[in-house]
């Protein structure tokens, strides 16, 4: 899905995130493609195309009942997952979505994000056949379809045939408004139903039991009081978010242009191209791309998704400073899109003979939003959870998928945190706070922003979506709130269970430390990472051990002014040499220290700079102790400095 950074220039905010770790993702064809690299196919060629399917009508009641066991808000791929599971758990259930679709499957059928960012186990052998890590109603739906890239009008259908099979659900489409309903409950409130405003105006009160949140941005959540964060607001940047993609499609892609793509990225030697009978991922070189709007716009390489009628839809295009939340800015974005697109097509015909040919048939339906809303729950997935491939006892499904942080801005090239090799979410994350009656599946779920980058994939919405409907029943047969459900271990052993009969698997595991978590800066990196400030890219190669620089370093305490701006208003730019390019330039332990000093406003020379650092609890002995070249610091040393920083102001009062 996919579906990253904000950061350039000489300003203090330019340095946040502007080091020379990061890994840039601009010139490739997106994360997705990652498992699809060299050895790490699993599965990718499995993709057959299918003859072309007729769009099946969604079955819809006009008038909903007056209660349900269960109100589904919202009919993305979780929304789907979580009313078939709850059905099959005996839940009279309503599956209902406030925008103007007539069919089901959201962002995948609609946003025309037709290329799934897949998740497998950890590779266990040497044929690398690796096993999709959440089955159940994922596994059922990706079955019905052409494989990790699908035509669009048969994964509608697949989703229909999950829902109509399931005698438990009633679809409710083209409701014009949904509104929660809530009481009071102690400290906390409680849905108790939602207000609709069905198609023809009228309004409709319906009465549930429990509520699940299944929109893309947790509206229901958000508009009955759950508390969340915007964008990279936990990083200090609250406007900051990546960018929205318009989907396009293509036609006269038939099947000699098809050929002529798989015989260009097939013959190129980069493993991060390639083709199959329905994806293609490469064309890095649009990165080149001359926008017209270049303040607004920006290609990347090119995620193809062929369809069964020779068209093919491209995710590629994207679009920044776009609001998914606010209807004007979703427009905005749609316009900005639609401008530019003639432009690139022609671009495209000039550039690569094979698509000389092809023309502009239209846009996705919906736009492609990556990131708008981070609910807080019960537990909010972190960096270190994802980092460190946690298992947790109440897991409900797993991720593997990288870290995927999408640009934020047209001078932002994205990156690449970790890979993961398997980490668990927990049931937790989509219990929030404040509010009880009610779970939040999906990207907005209560993961940190970083983590989101890997958790916002649909393998992983959809298995936590259908616990979340498997939870549903159990909760209700025990007469426990969900915040309640959380925090028992029976009660999530139950829904374990139930789960693994469905389908799923969900045992617990445990993974050997990647050799950078056994490194003696290690517990620096983990700060430096969860402050945005040190990726790994795909090979999670941290680079510890490479010898850091004075513009780096700057940039590196600059990048942490977000964690406490007020105790960090200092320049240590001022402790740069005047006639110099610090980036070719060794970082001694006394400049960094003179640097550290100017960032935090602490009255020294340089030459005391360290002594009086360490007189007030800035920086630890131990950590000065452990520096072997105090004359030339390597990026671990940098990031151990940084996390006694870190620590001494999180500490303070």
């Amino acid at each position: 899905m996919a579906g990253k950074s904000n950061y350039s220039g000489g300003s203090a905010k330019g340095y946040v995130i502007v080091i020379a770790l990061i890994v840039l993702i601009a010139a490739g064809a997106g994360a997705w493609h990652y498992w699809k690299a060299g050895g790490m196919k699993a599965g990718a060629d499995s993709s057959q195309r299918k003859a072309a399917q007729k769009l099946e009508e969604v079955k819809t009641v006009s008038t909903p009942k007056d209660s349900y066991d269960l109100i589904v808000a919202g009919t993305d791929p979780e929304g789907v997952a979580a009313a078939v599971s709850a059905a099959r758990n005996g839940q009279k259930t309503l599956l209902v979505d406030g925008k103007d679709r007539e069919i089901l499957g959201g962002l995948m059928t609609l946003g025309w994000l037709n290329s799934l960012d897949m998740n497998y186990e950890p590779d266990k052998s040497v044929l690398h056949k690796r096993e999709m890590l959440n089955k159940g109603i994922f596994a059922e739906w990706y079955g019905k379809i052409e494989g990790d890239s699908f035509d669009v009008v048969t994964a509608a259908n697949a989703f229909n045939s999950l829902v109509a099979a399931e005698k438990n659900i009633d679809v409710l489409l083209k409701v014009k408004s949904m509104e929660p309903i809530t009481s009071p409950s102690g400290t906390v409130s409680k849905i108790t139903g939602m207000k609709l405003t069905l198609a023809d105006g009228s309004v409709k009160t319906v009465q549930t039991k429990a509520l699940i949140d299944a929109t893309q941005d947790a509206d229901i959540a958000a508009a009955a009081g759950v508390p969340y964060t915007t964008g990279r607001e936990d990083l200090g940047d609250k406007k900051a978010r990546m960018a929205v993609t318009l989907v396009f499609r293509l036609k006269n892609v038939t099947p000699d242009v098809w050929e002529k793509v798989r015989k260009r990225l097939e013959g190129d030697n980069d493993a991060g191209t390639g083709a199959n009978e329905m994806s293609a991922w490469g064309y890095k070189d649009m990165k080149d791309y001359p926008a017209v709007n270049k303040d607004r716009v920006r290609m990347r390489g090119l995620n193809i998704g062929r369809q069964n009628n020779d068209t093919m839809l491209i995710n590629a295009l994207q679009i920044f400073g776009i609001d998914g939340t606010d209807p004007k800015s979703r427009e905005e974005a749609f316009k900005l899109g639609k401008d530019e697109l003639p432009n690139i097509v022609k671009y495209m015909n000039e550039k690569y003979p094979e698509f000389a040919g092809i023309a502009l048939d239209d846009t996705a339906p919906e736009l492609y939003v990556r990131e708008t809303r981070h609910i807080q729950g019960e537990y909010r997935l972190s960096i270190i959870d994802v980092l460190e491939n946690r298992d947790q006892w109440d897991r409900i499904g797993f991720g593997s998928y990288p870290v995927d942080i999408q640009r934020m801005s047209p001078a932002d090239n994205g990156a690449v945190i970790t890979v993961p090799q398997q980490y668990a979410v927990p049931f937790r994350s989509i219990v929030p706070l404040k509010v009880d009656g009610l779970l939040v599946v999906g990207r907005a779920a209560s993961f940190d922003s970083l983590p989101h980058g890997t958790a916002r994939v649909i393998p992983v919405g959809m298995a936590a979506a259908e616990a979340a409907g498997a939870a549903a029943k159990i909760a209700e047969d025990s007469g426990s709130t969900f915040r309640q459900m959380s925090a028992n271990k029976e009660a999530i052993s139950k829904l374990q269970d139930t789960l693994n009969k469905q389908g799923m698997v969900l045992k617990p595991f445990s993974i050997k430390a990647q050799p950078f978590m056994e490194h003696k800066a290690y517990e620096g990196l983990k700060v430096a990472v969860t402050l945005g400030l040190a990726t790994g890219g795909y090979d999670n190669n941290f680079a510890l051990d490479s010898k850091s620089n004075q513009q780096r370093l700057v940039n590196l305490l600059l990048g942490m002014r977000k964690f406490k701006p007020e105790a960090m208003a200092g320049n240590p730019g001022e402790a740069l040499a005047k006639g110099t390019d610090p980036k070719t330039l060794p970082v001694t332990l006394d400049q960094a220290a003179h640097m550290i000093a100017l960032l935090l406003k602490v009255e020294t020379s340089p030459e005391q700079a360290l002594q009086t650092l360490q007189s007030k609890g800035f920086l630890a002995a131990a950590t000065l102790d452990g520096i072997a070249n105090k004359q030339e610091l390597t990026n671990g040393d940098t990031y151990m400095l940084m996390k006694d920083v870190y620590n001494a102001l999180k500490s303070a009062k």
